[in-house]
């Protein structure tokens, strides 16, 4: 049989599969089936909307507040959770941790969908989105710009993290060769997505370098840059935590007996780095506070308000983590995830929109068809994860 013989039986036999694994599985009829689908079919009814009549007829974004909450969540805040995958491919792959090596696939998964989904709703921020290229391309804001800077990294990132996920692809479709070589293309992506997101999680921070006399002085700084590299490290692994924890209980039929009885030491492990980088990042943002003499700013309602953020969801959980992780308390672990991702929600929202022209007599609020669209982006992501998990060896090996 011919080489080409041979490549068309197994590209119709592949294609036959992928349609047979597109039947739906299981029951309809769950409560986040439930709950997710009018969000959807709203979502999408305001999308139509928004494409066909513009921004201005479904949200609250003006010339004064041109970035509301489709990029302060879904974009600035998303990313950041996305940071889980550059840090355990880094233990995994470069320290040669084999530790956390059974949750390497799920992980890079979730970076990979946070990507494809969070960075593409920059798609929706945009008053003509076919304009999307135009930071790739540098036109019209030049080669030296962050933002073509931030695009670049945005784009080889997502096929970095593609091809760490591509051999769990190819062992599905029972392509052995494919993933053989696949596999072997793993190390040079790890590494190069570990540079690329140092850069883009420290790039983003480099955007609002731009907007000093627009962002309150108590969450300006000149290494915003750093302090958002640095929060990126402990929002992914709280991040893992948190999904983890879901993974469990929805997909606990999937996992292997082994990987159940290792679950506690990796969230240990995870909880541990999580505690001693937000240190880090408290120590930093302390240091800032008293160099920059910021104590007489913290006497009104802006000040509290820094303070709810910096000691109730940065050094709070930090300490719930150091003390869980010493007395080996996975439930107080749980909830020092949840509240160290609602830190990185109220510090990236605080830069990109709450703080964001504070002084303005008339301030942006999302409107409720932004909240609705958002929420469908999510429950979209979650229905695409859910498929790909319950059919592709993700969580544990076929």
């Amino acid at each position: 049989m011919s080489n080409a013989a041979v490549f068309t039986s197994e590209f119709s036999r592949v294609f036959r599969f992928f349609l047979q694994e597109l039947k739906p599985r299981g029951k309809w009829l769950t409560p986040f089936n439930v709950i997710s689908i009018p969000i959807i079919i709203v979502g999408l009814v305001i999308l139509y909307f928004r494409f066909v009549y513009g921004l201005g007829s479904v949200t609250n974004l003006n010339q004064e507040f041109p970035w509301g909450l489709w990029i302060g969540f879904d974009v600035v805040t998303g990313v950041a959770f996305a940071g889980g995958s550059y840090v355990v491919t880094f233990v995994v792959y470069v320290m040669r941790n084999d530790k956390y090596h059974s949750i390497v696939r799920v992980t890079v998964l979730n970076g990979l969908m946070a990507y494809v989904f969070y960075a593409g709703a920059l798609v929706l921020d945009l008053g003509r989105p076919w304009h999307i290229v135009n930071p790739i391309i540098g036109n019209s804001f030049g080669y030296n710009s962050v933002l073509f800077l931030v695009s670049w990294h945005f784009l080889l990132y997502m096929i970095a993290m593609f091809v760490e996920f591509s051999p769990v692809i190819a062992e599905w479709a029972k392509l052995e060769k494919v993933r053989k070589f696949l596999s072997a293309l793993t190390l040079g992506a790890v590494i190069f997505g570990i540079t690329l997101s140092i850069l883009h999680q420290s790039g983003l921070g480099a955007l609002f370098l731009m907007a000093k006399p627009k962002i309150h002085p108590l969450w300006y700084s000149e290494f915003i840059p750093i302090l958002f590299f640095v929060s990126s490290i402990y929002a992914g692994l709280a991040m893992i935590i948190f999904e983890g924890t879901i993974s469990h209980k929805v997909f606990k039929d999937l996992i292997g007996d082994g990987n159940h009885k290792r679950n506690e030491e990796i969230v240990l492990g995870l909880a541990k780095g999580a505690a001693i980088t937000m240190f880090v990042y408290y120590f930093f943002q302390a240091l800032l506070f008293v160099h920059e003499q910021r104590w007489n700013l913290i006497h009104d309602f802006w000040g509290y308000w820094y303070l709810v953020e910096i000691i109730g969801f940065v050094l709070i959980p930090c300490c719930m983590f150091a003390y869980a992780v010493r007395n080996r308390n996975l439930g107080l672990i749980k909830v020092a995830s949840v509240m160290a991702l609602l830190g990185i929600i109220l510090n990236r929202l605080n830069v990109s929109v709450i703080a964001f022209r504070w002084y303005a007599a008339d301030h942006y609020y999302p409107s409720w068809q932004e909240i609705v669209v958002t929420l469908m982006v999510i429950s979209v992501e979650i229905w695409v994860l859910r498929w790909i998990i319950t059919r592709m060896p993700v969580l544990s090996k076929h």
